[in-house]
């Protein structure tokens, strides 16, 4: 299977599509192990007065056979904007007085100075980023119908800084299923469904939801992809927005070893970026 990562904190379709296009089929079954490195960008004013920028430059490491599939990767995220936008979240109601445009802690004491409140002030905020790990079981692998049926389940550990704005401080827990169909040589249709508990603190509350992909992977030949598709999360919580994204992507293999991975997403709601754009170098070995 192809695999990268690609614009984690904002677009987690977007991996979905990028890394699991399924070429197991066409390519044959072998045992794995891969990293990539992964450099993202996204801009949108997520229904807010002002925009907010996130650059995103993932290290990921994997290792992928005929029945299970593993990736770990570490984020390291760069955050300019209002304080109460929080990547892979998007805007929420952020009462946490510390943040990107906030008060600062009291030197030594471990607390805000009293006169600071919660405002709308952007500020810029890096950081290391969520880790995330998560394991795939390919349930149904039929290389005879071009079909595929994948399981996935994911933790994203609360390692952002929530006092710089680049996470909630809080794990989430995720788990999809995705279906592939192939159609010859050239055409593979893909979709699926995911389920994540947001993990909630005293200064976010979030809710639990559901998530939904569909779109299509077009063959050039043995080295070259291109492909489209859609994705919906509904919204993280009563002051949230839902995520509605259209991405298109490209995928190149240099030989067996190297393979690059680019793509540009457009956001039709106030969930997502209003666009984001990246690429990624992945090496097998």
């Amino acid at each position: 299977m192809n695999s990268a990562d690609a614009l984690r904190a904002v677009a987690s379709g977007i991996a979905l599509a990028l890394a699991a296009i399924p070429a197991a089929w066409a390519a044959g079954n072998t045992n794995s192990f891969y990293a990539t490195l992964g450099a993202d960008y996204s801009s949108g004013t997520y229904g807010q007065s002002s925009s907010t920028t996130i650059w995103d430059v993932p290290l990921s490491a994997g290792y992928d056979s005929r029945l299970w599939s593993f990736r770990v990767t570490l984020p390291y995220l760069h955050v300019s904007g209002p304080p109460n936008v929080i990547p892979g979240i998007g805007a929420i109601r952020n009462n946490n007085p510390i943040g990107r445009g906030l008060g600062r802690l009291l030197h030594g004491t471990g607390v805000t100075p009293p006169a600071q409140t919660v405002t709308s002030t952007s500020g810029t905020a890096s950081g290391i980023g969520d880790v995330v790990a998560q394991a795939t079981f390919h349930a149904i692998r039929d290389n005879a119908s071009q079909f595929e049926l994948d399981v996935t389940g994911r933790i994203e550990f609360g390692t952002a800084s929530a006092n710089k704005g680049l996470g909630t401080g809080q794990n989430n827990y995720g788990a999809e299923v995705n279906a592939y169909k192939g159609f010859g040589s050239v055409w593979t249709l893909f979709g699926g469904l995911g389920y994540t508990s947001l993990g909630s603190s005293t200064y976010i509350q979030l809710r639990n939801v559901w998530s939904a992909n569909a779109g299509v992977n077009y063959a050039m030949d043995a080295s070259d992809s291109a492909g489209f598709f859609l994705f919906f999360q509904q919204r993280p919580s009563i002051y949230g927005y839902s995520r509605q994204e259209a991405t298109f992507y490209y995928n190149h293999k240099i030989n067996r070893t190297w393979a690059l991975q680019g793509y540009f997403l457009g956001g039709f709601a106030n969930g997502s970026p209003d666009y984001g754009l990246g690429a990624s170098a992945r090496y097998t070995f």
